[in-house]
């Protein structure tokens, strides 16, 4: 009976000292590893009723399918991101878009991201940021929050 109670604490103590060395060479801790959404209900609300994505240029419409990106919260290997995406058809220009979107970002408190890439239209505003993106008939919208 002893051996296998040996054998058992040997096993835990590889389980756990495998576990601890991935978190330290990962830079995560045991705790970030589990983190969830618990608690994120409010800024989920909060990242959804952000007014600069109902700002659009004038003849951009919402696509059929867009109340589908509601906003919402997940957790993978320990980040947790609140997030939410809007999509606009529109018969415009990319720079139409891209000047409408510089305009209302700056007037609602945004700023243009300095880590974006060449030609990217991004920009910040505390811990959240706000990325448009083009498709082959009109662009969307996607806030992330690194919670």
């Amino acid at each position: 009976m002893s051996s296998v109670k040996t054998a058992r604490t040997r096993t835990m103590s590889r389980i756990l000292a495998t576990v601890l060395m991935a978190s330290a060479l990962t830079g995560c801790s045991l705790m970030e590893l589990t983190r969830d959404c618990d608690g994120t209900e409010a800024r989920v609300t909060e990242v959804g009723a952000l007014g600069i994505l109902d700002s659009r240029p004038d003849r951009a419409t919402v696509t059929r399918g867009s109340e589908e990106d509601a906003p919402h919260c997940s957790a993978d290997s320990g980040d947790v991101v609140v997030s939410t995406t809007r999509t606009y058809a529109f018969p415009g220009t990319r720079a139409e878009v891209a000047a409408h979107y510089r305009a209302a970002a700056r007037q609602d408190g945004w700023r243009p991201d300095p880590e974006a890439e060449p030609g990217e239209l991004s920009f910040v505003k505390g811990d959240m940021y706000l990325w448009v993106d083009f498709t082959s008939t009109g662009y969307g919208l996607t806030v992330v929050s690194y919670e």
